[in-house]
């Protein structure tokens, strides 16, 4: 797709990755609509065809409001990038209430902003959904089960709504990025240390550079960090080796 006219959404966009893909989407000629929980006022600062929404996407009448908003700002919306995220429960007894945020925000905002836009775009003959679901998703994440499963099912979502609708003009990507300077990585216990120790950390402009590009090329799977492709590889030819690779990466995290 093509970013000059199109209309743009991009969730989790006051800062990070977020604010860096909507920045840079606006750059190539879009009209965006930031959305975030916390206001975006500072990410669309001297933006002209930009727009700030506070918007709750764990909830679906939080999805369902922010298409309207996005619809009234500038019209039908031809990309929407699913990009919040949260970290979640690091242990397994954590409470539900902290599971079910943390499945709400990475999974099923997904789920229900893709349910509210798809007849509109099946109507017309085009959209565009992308995801951000972290190297997580096609690995594991150390230290927290609750991103690991979250992001894992992300991915999953990404490839059903591909297969299921995309010989119907609907396009998808899966964005899945490593090490990425962000408060997630940076108020982490020695977060970029080990980050580095699996591969460069990158600027969230960086990563926005290489997912507009891909997006432009209509390409799946985004691997900012070339190395997942990797990483993927060894999984999938060797899991007990690999397993045994990331027991020594846990016992690193372990000593932070």
């Amino acid at each position: 797709m093509q970013f000059e006219g199109a209309n743009v959404v991009v969730t989790g966009a006051a800062r990070g990755i977020g604010a860096a893909l909507a920045q840079r989407f606006h750059a190539g000629g879009a009209n965006v609509v930031f959305a975030d929980v916390i206001d975006p006022a500072e990410a669309t600062s001297g933006l002209e065809r930009a727009a700030g929404v506070v918007v709750d996407v764990s909830s679906e009448a939080g999805n369902v409001a922010l298409i309207s908003a996005a619809e009234e700002a500038f019209g039908p919306i031809d990309l929407f990038f699913a990009n919040a995220g949260i970290i979640g429960p690091t242990d397994l007894g954590s409470p539900q209430t902290d599971w079910d945020l943390a499945f709400n925000v990475n999974v099923n905002a997904h789920r229900w902003a893709a349910s509210h836009l798809l007849d509109g775009w099946l109507a017309r003959g085009r959209g565009y959904f992308c995801s951000t679901a972290s190297a997580a998703g096609l690995l594991t994440q150390v230290g927290s089960p609750a991103y690991a499963l979250t992001k894992r099912a992300a991915v999953a979502l990404a490839e059903w709504l591909a297969i299921t609708y995309g010989a119907r003009g609907i396009g998808v990507s899966c964005l899945c990025p490593q090490g990425v300077r962000t408060d997630m990585l940076t108020s982490a216990p020695r977060g970029e240390e080990f980050m580095k120790a699996v591969g460069d950390v990158l600027s969230p402009e960086e990563v926005a550079d290489i997912t507009a590009h891909a997006i432009e090329h209509d390409q799946f799977l985004i691997l900012p960090h070339p190395e997942v492709q990797k990483y993927m590889m060894n999984k999938a030819s060797d899991i007990d080796r690999w397993l045994g690779g990331m027991r020594k990466l846990q016992a690193f995290y372990s000593r932070a």
